[in-house]
């Protein structure tokens, strides 16, 4: 039986009620996307229409999912807000904090011992707050979810950027920063704005070297990594029909990679038997009796331009393998000019790394695939020329695997099993070169190829392909090798082709698992003592920021222009960083470490001090401005702060003494973060001004004590020779976030209440 069954009977029960008002109401067919959002309103049966990328609008989602590095930060503001429980199922994985680096048993023995302290932190507040508690070594966060968890038609948030996984399973599951995640814990409304919708249409069947991935590494090189921002992407038509559950999981979870929302399938077969061979034969059999509310209305496929604000057609019989990258998930080359692509920009042809799994691809279906390669190596004495690692999604999949032969095939062709974690996909990972400095070439089945993301070096050329295609690349050892048309000499000195690879949907003789790596809460947790040491390096307890001072802020220094790509891996990094993601004062040393400043040389991690005139680590400088009780600010590019959910990008800034992010646009959850943080998070008015703003500058923000929806702020910045220039910025502030800056956070508001 599956977890929470009576909250999912529950969500069903409402959902024809309140999908019907939203007919009448918006006076058309409904997509799948605006079914569900309409069935989770907070103020519970619909009583007007929303306007797509216009309304603010309060939601009520079934549940919370939180991983590790993310939920220290999360759970110590709840433990801030004052309530014995939380108001819906919530969950805490831990698989960010495992380092890969020996192999499985190795690596967990170690992450245990390392990590013992916030491992028992999470567990107790875990079990005082009514939260199931998943082990490490249990598996990713979003794969254990898909198993156990997701349900066709519900809503849930999670404080990762990849929880859009569960769309997989017809979930609009969307990621957010902690504070969000808190709000919905503590039994409050849930904010978003009305996302507008991106119809995909998929029609005709995949086959032989193509598989799911290649369909949204397709979509990625369309959409940019920031197409999709404000927007659901639907996926529907015969060809969505066709695609595992898996699959399905796969392309919504790198639907981050293009800024969208979320992205979501229409219920169907294959998510039947998907959650039939989970042990969830009861909600597949809830699904099929509410199906019609599962899937948008016949009319909405029939004629989707007229429904969607954006439509796109894919015929899958045409789709190619495609690799993307280097340095950015959206680069999209198709396999067959991959070669050439390789060599006219110069990438490092040599292939060093293929990793595959990943929350991403870490299925059975992906393994099964991926195993078909290893084994034909095996059998036509072709040794890999790379070094190739594998990680499983979770303990379900690695112990059923492992029984059925699989991660076997892998270690006769030389493979290393890594633990069930996020390991090298987030920079916890050991990675073996001669020199750092050199341009090389890594692959993998992840969803991110940001510089420096996997392995911390700035000459890692990082692509993203199938786990097929990684394998077949790792077999090769050569980036300009094609396994559709090209062969190989095996230890023989015969020229051996590679066949198309198989796979299986599901286990032949269904999932198997000894321990899953669960704990159940306790019944009563109010004597459940959770303690953090004052001594700690690894946990602080949080004080609450200071409310906003009542006048417009004056004298602000300029911290960083930062110039290009500038994403929450550049503000705060991951890697060795993540042990520091409960303690605030220790990880706000990583403060925009990696991001380019547009002067001094385009250095990273070096800025002026205005105070001295010295230049120094950016996490200092900023100290030296708190400490003189100086506030400053932050000038980015586009789409700023793309790509983690991790909210600690905008809870250092804020702990340090940064008042203002100003910006040419934001990625959607980062500015949600800022804002929760009691930050300003501005736009320029005129992109063009980003290019007015000195070194040396002094910033005012005039109107804040007028501060109101819809208007803009003046900001005046006085250069070192006396001039000055006067901008307009915008922000999306609405009444309520106006008041969590004035109050200092959102926290702060839900404290006081």
């Amino acid at each position: 039986m599956a977890f929470d069954i009576e909250m999912i009977k529950a969500v069903y029960a409402r959902m024809g009620e309140r999908i019907e008002k939203a007919r009448q109401l918006t006076g058309k067919p409904l997509t799948l996307a605006e079914k569900i959002l309409y069935s989770h309103l907070s103020e519970g049966v619909p009583t007007h229409a929303f306007g797509r990328g216009k309304d603010y609008v309060d939601f009520a989602p079934d549940r919370v999912a939180m991983q590790d590095a993310t939920a220290q930060m999360a759970l110590l503001q709840f433990m801030s807000a004052g309530k014995p429980q939380v108001a819906v199922p919530s969950t805490v994985h831990c698989d960010h904090l495992i380092q890969a680096k020996a192999g499985a048993k190795a690596d967990l023995e170690t992450a245990n011992t390392g990590n013992k302290e916030v491992y028992a932190f999470l567990a107790s507040v875990s079990d005082k707050y009514g939260i199931g508690f998943w082990k490490p070594g249990a598996g990713i966060i979003h794969q254990v979810v898909l198993e156990n968890y997701a349900f066709p038609g519900g809503m849930m948030i999670g404080t990762d950027s990849h929880t859009p996984n569960a769309g997989g399973l017809g979930m609009i599951a969307i990621g957010v920063g902690g504070a969000d995640a808190v709000d919905v814990m503590a039994g409050m409304a849930w904010e978003l704005k009305f996302p507008k919708l991106i119809g995909v249409k998929l029609t005709g069947k995949l086959s032989g070297w193509t598989s799911a991935k290649d369909v949204i590494l397709w979509v990625a090189g369309k959409l940019t990594v920031k197409g999709g921002t404000g927007c659901i992407v639907e996926y529907f038509g015969e060809g969505a029909d066709s695609l595992s559950a898996t699959g399905k999981g796969t392309i919504c979870n790198m639907g981050a990679e293009i800024g969208a929302t979320t992205s979501v399938f229409g219920y169907d077969q294959n998510m039947y038997d998907y959650l039939a061979s989970t042990d969830r034969k009861d909600v597949a059999d809830l699904a099929d009796q509410y199906k019609a509310h599962l899937r948008a209305d016949d009319e909405v496929v029939a004629n989707p331009s007229a429904y969607y604000d954006e439509v796109i057609e894919l015929d899958l019989n045409t789709l190619e393998p495609y690799i993307n990258g280097p340095f950015t998930p959206d680069l999209a080359w198709k396999l067959s000019d991959f070669a050439k692509a390789v060599k006219d920009n110069n990438y490092p042809a040599k292939l060093e790394v293929g990793l595959i799994g990943s929350c991403t691809n870490s299925s059975y279906e992906d393994m099964t695939r991926a195993a078909s390669l290893a084994q034909q190596a095996i059998d036509k004495k072709l040794k890999a020329k790379a070094e190739f690692t594998i990680t499983p999604g979770s303990e379900t999949v690695r112990f059923t695997a492992e029984r059925d032969g699989i991660l076997g095939v892998f270690d006769k062709m030389g493979g290393v099993v890594l633990a069930n974690a996020c390991g090298p996909c987030i920079g916890q990972w050991s990675r073996h070169i001669d020199d750092p400095n050199r341009a090389n070439s890594i692959i993998t089945s992840f969803n991110r190829n940001f510089a420096k993301r996997n392995d911390s070096y700035a000459g890692t050329h990082a692509f993203v392909a199938s786990p097929e295609i990684v394998t077949a690349f790792a077999i090769a050892g050569d980036l300009t090798f094609n396994p559709m048309t090209d062969t190989l000499i095996n230890e023989e000195g015969v020229a051996v082709k590679l066949d198309e690879p198989q796979g299986l949907m599901a286990p032949p003789k269904g999932y198997a698992v000894g321990d899953r790596g669960y704990q159940a809460p306790a019944e009563d947790g109010s004597q459940v003592q959770v303690a953090v040491s004052a001594t700690s390096d690894r946990l602080q307890l949080l004080e609450p920021f200071k409310k906003w001072e009542g006048t417009d802020l004056k004298g602000l220094k300029l911290l960083i222009k930062a110039k290009g790509k500038c994403t929450t891996d550049h503000i705060s990094m991951a890697g060795p960083w993540l042990k520091y993601r409960g303690h605030l004062d220790n990880i706000s040393n990583n403060m925009l470490i990696g991001a380019v400043n547009f002067f001094n040389d385009n250095k990273t991690n070096s800025v002026k001090n205005q105070l001295d005139g010295s230049y120094g680590e950016v996490p200092a400088v900023q100290r030296a401005y708190k400490a003189a009780g100086v506030g400053s600010i932050v000038v980015g590019d586009e789409n700023y702060g793309e790509g983690s959910s991790r909210e600690h990008a905008a809870m250092e800034p804020r702990f340090l003494g940064v008042r203002v992010i100003l910006v040419k646009s934001f990625a959607r959850i980062h500015e949600t973060n800022l804002k929760k943080q009691g930050m300003l998070a501005l736009t320029f008015a005129s992109p063009a001004d980003y290019d007015k703003i000195q070194e040396d500058d002094t910033i005012d923000i005039l109107g804040l004590t007028t501060f109101a929806e819809g208007t803009p702020l003046t900001l005046v910045f006085t250069h070192k020779d006396g001039s000055k220039d006067e901008i307009k910025a915008n922000h999306t502030y609405n009444s309520q976030q106006i008041g969590w800056f004035v109050a200092g956070s959102a926290l702060n508001l839900i404290g006081g209440k």
